[in-house]
């Protein structure tokens, strides 16, 4: 009787939170209360991490060989903390700047969306017995060059729509 209850009551638990899962409202990262200032001072310092953010990915994938298994996850955070630096400078960015570069950051944020297919080619290839290290170097590869090419194309960006200025 005792085994049977205990049955009953573990499938009672995971129906609710099977519910609860398909009820809640879906979550919403972390924001500040507040939104970055949208002056010349808050788009260069906002400009200027995402540089540095993008040189801290490329040294991930510089470096990532070197942590075995952790060097995927290292690069995947720095991708995650460029994606947010992105996301922080646009916050700065007056209506106008938006509207005059619509269609570029749009191709931006298309672009961030290709580059984050990397991960899920890694994968991918792990998933079809290729080794871990040969995946990882290919993956870092791919990133460093396509996070070059994405920051020439921000850096054009944001002199046309006069970021910082």
């Amino acid at each position: 009787m005792k085994i049977r209850s205990r049955r009953s009551f573990l499938v009672s638990g995971v129906c609710l939170a099977a519910s609860l899962a398909i009820l809640a409202p879906p979550m919403v990262p972390a924001q500040w209360p507040f939104a970055p200032p949208q002056t010349p001072t808050a788009q260069r310092e906002a400009q200027r991490v995402v540089k540095a953010q993008v040189g801290w990915l490329q040294n991930a994938t510089r470096t990532a060989g070197n942590f075995g298994a952790n060097g995927y996850g290292n690069v995947l955070q720095q991708f995650n903390l460029l994606r947010g630096a992105y996301s922080t400078l646009k916050q700065t960015l007056t209506p106008g700047q938006l509207s005059d570069g619509a269609n570029a950051f749009a191709e931006l944020d298309a672009g961030l969306d290709i580059i984050q297919e990397a991960f899920t080619n890694y994968q991918s290839d792990v998933a079809a017995g290729q080794p871990i290290n040969a995946a990882l170097n290919n993956m870092c590869q791919v990133l460093s060059q396509a996070s070059s090419v994405w920051l020439q194309e921000l850096n054009k960006t944001c002199s046309r729509v006069r970021v910082g200025f």
